[in-house]
């Protein structure tokens, strides 16, 4: 790793991140922001992609191929379908699918297009690193599938069909785009949320309230990950 990413979906994602590292170079580009930092020798470029799939992908190949990241991790919040989540606990996702993307009027499954795959996994040495950080610091934090659809989900016969579908356990709007984008160009990558709503009919309340909490609480959890990643350079 020479230069690590950090990307949220939102601005209140990133800002406890901002405010941790303090000192930061923004650069404007493709119509945003990334912010550049130097975090104990570590190159760090931070950006909120802006909410949904299209941007989070562009943003997610704009680290890589104009900055030159070359691992890049995800930190945000997410709904809960796995009835154990309760808001504010930790998620990181093994693997990532998207639970919008439909073409099965020509006998394939949901989330699959020919070329691509239903599930794509996380890097499985920034999840095990993530698992010892977590033991580390007393931290509860589940590992399970994530589910991104360019919806925000406020119904419980969405949520009960994801869950059916792909047996996902948060879901989310962003997630699975950086995956595919990360697959294709062979960069480690590596999701985490953390709960901010139950996605049913109580959702929007529930995420409006709980946002910036669930945000800190993520982005906390990430820079003990970032550390990590720093003492194992």
């Amino acid at each position: 790793m020479t230069k690590l990413a950090i990307m949220g979906a939102m601005q209140e994602e990133i800002d406890p991140l901002l405010e941790f590292f303090k000192e930061y170079k923004t650069i404007e580009y493709a119509d945003n922001k990334y912010y550049e930092v130097n975090y104990k020798g570590l190159d760090i470029v931070i950006a909120h992609s802006k909410i949904g799939k299209v941007f989070a992908s562009l943003t997610a190949s704009t680290l890589i191929q104009k900055f030159s990241c070359d691992t890049l991790l995800f930190s945000g919040v997410a709904g809960a379908i796995n009835p154990t989540l309760n808001i504010g606990d930790l998620i990181v996702a093994t693997k990532l699918c998207q639970h919008d993307l439909d073409i099965t009027a020509f006998g394939h499954p949901n989330g699959y297009v020919p070329g691509g795959k239903v599930f794509v996994e996380s890097s499985k040495k920034l999840l095990e690193l993530a698992k010892k950080v977590a033991t580390n610091n007393n931290l509860k934090v589940i590992e399970g599938i994530i589910a991104t659809g360019d919806q925000f989900i406020h119904s419980n016969d969405t949520k009960e069909f994801i869950e059916k579908t792909f047996n996902a356990d948060a879901l989310e709007m962003e997630g699975a785009s950086v995956a595919v984008v990360c697959d294709a160009l062979n960069i480690p990558f590596f999701i985490l949320r953390a709960i901010s709503d139950s996605a049913n009919m109580e959702a929007g309340f529930d995420f409006d309230e709980f946002l910036d909490s669930s945000a800190k609480i993520s982005s906390n959890y990430l820079i003990k990950i970032v550390d990590e990643l720093i003492k194992n350079r």
